[in-house]
């Protein structure tokens, strides 16, 4: 089995009008445990705001703390979830489902060696 991430990126900008959230966690939690069921989920998290993130970055024999994220971008890593599957193809799925819930782009990447 490899693991493979599965990230979610989302927009800085508050959702959008007629969003129903509260619709859009319920469907979350059930990929999530439709991955638990099939024994493949491993870890999953979401992550606060953008304006949370402390960059470190080692130059010169010194570390440089910066604030903000590493790259500037309109969308962000919004959370992302791991997962054990048997391929690519499993990968996929599971990320299709999870992009499907979140409604939001979902990058699926193996770990190497994992």
């Amino acid at each position: 089995m490899t693991q493979y991430l599965l990230s979610v990126y989302q927009p800085d900008a508050a959702p959008p009008a007629g969003v129903d959230l509260e619709q859009i966690v319920a469907d979350v939690q059930k990929v999530d445990q439709a991955m638990k069921n099939a024994g493949v989920w491993v870890f999953a998290g979401g992550l606060h705001e953008t304006s949370t993130a402390t960059v470190l970055r080692a130059q010169d024999g010194e570390v440089l703390v910066t604030d903000g994220p590493y790259v500037e971008g309109k969308e962000h890593l919004g959370g992302f979830t791991i997962i054990e599957a048997p391929d690519l193809d499993a990968a996929l799925d599971w990320g299709s489902q999870l992009a499907g819930a979140t409604t939001l782009p979902i990058e699926v990447r193996p770990f190497q060696g994992g």
